[in-house]
């Protein structure tokens, strides 16, 4: 019973990291419809920011972590505006080639600004210990963990579904000429929702910084991972997004705790398994 709730917490706290870096590019890649390769990097700078703020400026971790989801929005969105927008109307390998080679960039950059050790993120005294839930104790990390995945979870849901800005999100990539016409402001809009994604990914890659080192081939480390986490869900479907990555956060724990020797097999066989039974993904109609 034991390993059991140990792989049930720590398989939900993973799936819950998947999840919120890999909610961003769900909508990227279903509403936006923009094959976005760079999306690993953008986690990567939220947790580079998180992590020399906490560390070497000696930043309050509350502080710190909202911060670094601000600046990683403010990257995305300046580099939306001034680059990748050129790219949405042009062919899906065009948006394959830049964006990847966009992630070597930043892989690069970080590489030469902060060099090739692994970053920590310090956390404070009240997330360093544990808390008893009076079954068993459990890491507040992981606690706070779970509980950021499923706020996201929500508000991105109630945003997409039953706001005005998701129905102009909708709206922009379907009939971008009725939008227009009707006085939706379709750049912003567009601009705003990578903007979006990426502080989404630097959040993940803040709170999955324990379980997922941050290290400057982070981006490319992690990103089958969340692709296939947007897969399995089916993309822009933000409740399949969820259900594929605690799933999959789950196999992937279980076999690290059960047959070790056997690396993430279990994890792409669920993967093969799913897409062949749902290829268009767990809840995507």
């Amino acid at each position: 019973m034991n390993t059991f709730s140990n792989i049930l917490i720590d398989g939900l706290a993973y799936g819950m990291v998947l999840f919120v870096i890999a909610v961003g590019l769900s909508v990227t890649l279903g509403l936006m419809r923009f094959v976005n390769l760079s999306h690993g990097a953008f986690a990567m700078v939220g947790g580079y920011c998180a992590a020399l703020l906490t560390r070497e400026l000696q930043w309050s971790f509350w502080l710190a972590v909202p911060l670094a989801v601000i600046a990683t929005g403010l990257l995305g969105a300046v580099l939306e505006a001034t680059v990748l927008r050129h790219l949405y109307r042009r062919k899906e390998l065009d948006q394959v080639l830049f964006t990847i080679g966009l992630t070597f960039v930043l892989i690069a950059t970080t590489n030469a600004l902060v060099g090739p050790q692994v970053q920590m993120v310090q956390l404070p005294p009240s997330l360093a210990g544990s808390i008893d839930l009076g079954f068993r104790t459990m890491p507040a990390q992981r606690l706070l963990v779970i509980g950021a995945g499923i706020a996201v979870a929500l508000a991105a849901a109630w945003t997409v579904t039953q706001t005005r800005f998701g129905i102009w999100l909708r709206a922009t990539v379907d009939h971008p000429g009725t939008a227009s016409s009707l006085g939706i402001p379709i750049r912003t809009v567009q601009c705003l929702t990578f903007a979006a994604g990426a502080a989404l990914a630097g959040l993940g890659g803040v709170l999955g910084a324990e379980v997922m080192p941050l290290e400057p081939y982070y981006a490319l480390k992690y990103l089958v991972l969340v692709l296939v986490v947007v897969a399995v869900g089916g993309m822009g479907s933000i409740p399949g997004s969820l259900c594929a990555a605690i799933l999959l956060g789950l196999i992937e724990t279980a076999s690290k705790y059960l047959a070790s020797d056997w690396g993430s097999l279990f994890f792409f066989a669920a993967m093969a398994i799913v897409l062949a039974w749902r290829p268009n993904g767990l809840l995507k109609r």
